[in-house]
């Protein structure tokens, strides 16, 4: 009987520490870590390396301070427009490269400040590598001591406005003097905060340049 007792109470002992011990096993587990960089996947960091081959140097972009829905992706689109059509939701932050089977190239904008904006639907007229930089004569009268010194214009580089690429918008054949663009201030994306125009991050003006021809219908919610 001693030595069925004894038995008995080591099974009893075993059955009340299994689940302590299992719930220890847990909690290990479920520490977070405590690495304080953010995990940025291989294949989206490759697409904001510094681009080789280019006329001027384009910074590599430090993704972990964009906010990922910002940065270029395949998405699940539905729109009534033509696969090729450039949607730009100003509301949202978003600018859409229509694909087929309901997909879209969607890149991350920062847009222009509430009422100057454009809106409606254009077209791109032409597209420039390294483009050259004029300040419009409502942007100088409204702001002459940040455009007054490029009223003749800024020759393309590093360090002008629109970055490496610019499309021009027109409609019904007149320049509606918008543009979509890069920026040499990756951190506003997302944002409101420009004298108008359409700006991406360079790396994505750079791949939405090569997507798309002189020609095609720009929307612009």
């Amino acid at each position: 009987m001693t030595i069925n007792r004894l038995t008995k109470t080591r099974t009893s002992l075993a059955v009340i520490l299994l689940p302590l011990l299992l719930g220890g096993c847990a909690t290990t587990q479920s520490v977070p870590s405590t690495d304080p960089m953010p995990y940025v996947d291989p294949a989206t960091a490759a697409r904001y390396v510094a681009p080789v081959g280019e006329e001027f140097p384009v910074a590599p972009v430090d993704i972990s301070k964009i906010d990922p829905k910002n940065l270029r992706q395949i998405v699940d689109y539905q729109t009534d427009q033509p696969p090729g059509t450039i949607v730009v939701d100003t509301a949202n932050r978003f600018l859409y490269l229509v694909q087929e089977g309901g997909k879209a190239m969607r890149y991350g904008v920062g847009v222009g400040k509430e009422g100057l904006e454009f809106k409606g639907t254009a077209t791109i007229n032409h597209k420039r590598e390294w483009p050259r930089w004029t300040p419009t004569q409502d942007m100088i009268k409204r702001e002459p001591e940040r455009y007054a010194q490029w009223a003749a214009g800024m020759e393309g580089g590093s360090e002008n406005p629109l970055g490496p690429r610019a499309l021009y918008l027109f409609k019904d054949g007149q320049d509606t003097l918008f543009r979509i663009h890069g920026t040499t201030q990756p951190e506003t994306i997302g944002q409101a905060v420009s004298s108008g125009c359409i700006r991406l991050i360079n790396q994505d003006v750079i791949d939405l340049y090569s997507r798309v021809p002189d020609g095609s219908q720009v929307v612009v919610l």
